[in-house]
């Protein structure tokens, strides 16, 4: 066994990492986690790095005690504004792993400053997944999306890396997170744009009856004036033949998943943020971005009908001033906002953080040790 730990307390980051290589080196030949642990303890800081190099260093020596690879997900979500993409980068470093990415707008190439998707400098910061996958004129459905998040979570689960290769999940669009999290059935149904155009002329509550008459079931779930989710329960029924409700399901995945959610002690505080944030948008060229989309793509296309594109679109055509605009953008924005919340409060396997607490990430990083130790198997 490796002994007098403490003497290599003066070693470089490369000695660190040698030692740590010499643990691994025993934990296979037969050294018990209580030890292992203990010897960890032992080793103090290198002179020449810093708290967070060690407490990196430390984590990758911490997985080798998982001799028994074991599929694991992290999850941060939350409502938008709370600072969920700068807390993944920060795990994802000290993680050594890389981020997928849950956002149903972001998936789209171009679409990048009112998205609020990660720059090209975060992006070399820390691998993403899931941005930039189709372009603004195709559509990616739940089951597309589901399908190419589960594949790349089982490549990360499949690859034998032991030095944390734990992807982390990471986004404010709920469906996305729970197509994962809870194996989700969708019927693989794509979108029938004939179809929806007749159904849209119909007006929302001619269609909401028919889908009570059809699917009963689906109909007591979804609100009267949903008409996104009465479309899709309409257009899958007259597709398959078959209700929506009764071709979904739920088949969770088997490995651990850790959810961390982040959240403002109040909305006022939520509010600030989401304002503050528009700003910065406009500031980084948003108007420049809608112009450019509306002169490549048309004023039609349906993804310059979302939030943060329709003000500005509505400024660019002079429905409205560029300040009228911004307003309309943070008031739509906390009405997403208190959506999501409402959909993510909902679920009770997310364990929750004040999204301003000036030791967010110390405090996710100690529950994540945490639930690393109960995820830890041996031979």
């Amino acid at each position: 066994m490796l002994q007098n730990t403490k003497t290599y307390q003066n070693f470089s980051t490369k000695g660190f990492e040698a030692i740590l290589e010499r643990f691994e080196v025993e934990i296979k030949t037969g050294m018990d986690q209580t030890y292992f642990q203990q010897k960890i303890n032992d080793v103090q800081q290198p002179a020449d790095i810093s708290v967070n190099d060690v407490d990196s260093l430390t984590c990758r020596a911490s997985s080798f005690v998982l001799k028994s690879a074991i599929p694991i997900l992290i999850v941060i979500c939350g409502a938008t504004a709370t600072g969920k993409s700068g807390l993944a980068i920060a795990l994802s470093q000290r993680l050594h792993s890389a981020i997928l990415s849950a956002d149903s707008r972001q998936v789209y190439r171009e679409f990048d400053i009112g998205t609020a998707k990660p720059t090209l400098d975060e992006q070399q910061q820390a691998r993403h997944y899931l941005i930039d996958i189709c372009d603004p004129t195709e559509t990616l459905t739940l089951a597309d999306y589901q399908q190419q998040a589960q594949q790349i979570i089982g490549k990360f689960h499949q690859s034998g890396d032991r030095l944390f290769s734990i992807p982390l999940l990471v986004g404010g669009t709920g469906l996305y997170i729970r197509a994962i999290t809870q194996g989700l059935q969708i019927p693989r149904v794509p979108p029938q744009l004939e179809l929806r155009s007749q159904l849209q002329k119909l007006g929302q509550a001619q269609c909401y009856a028919f889908l009570k008459q059809v699917d009963p079931a689906s109909a007591q779930k979804i609100h009267p004036n949903d008409a996104v989710r009465t479309l899709r329960a309409l257009e899958v029924y007259y597709t398959t033949g078959k209700p929506i409700s009764q071709q979904q399901g739920e088949h969770p995945p088997s490995y651990p998943i850790l959810q961390i959610g982040l959240d403002c002690v109040t909305l006022d505080r939520l509010a600030q943020r989401i304002e503050q944030r528009t700003q910065q948008m406009l500031d980084a060229g948003l108007v420049a971005e809608v112009t450019q989309l509306c002169q490549k793509y048309g004023y039609d296309l349906p993804l310059l009908n979302t939030l943060g594109y329709q003000e500005v679109k509505q400024y660019l055509v002079g429905d409205i001033p560029l300040q009228v605009a911004k307003e309309q953008i943070v008031l739509h924005t906390r009405q997403f906002a208190k959506r999501q919340r409402t959909w993510f409060h909902g679920d009770r396997q997310i364990e929750w953080f004040d999204a301003d607490s000036p030791s967010l990430l110390d405090q996710v990083w100690v529950r994540i040790q945490a639930f690393l130790q109960t995820c830890t198997s041996y031979d």
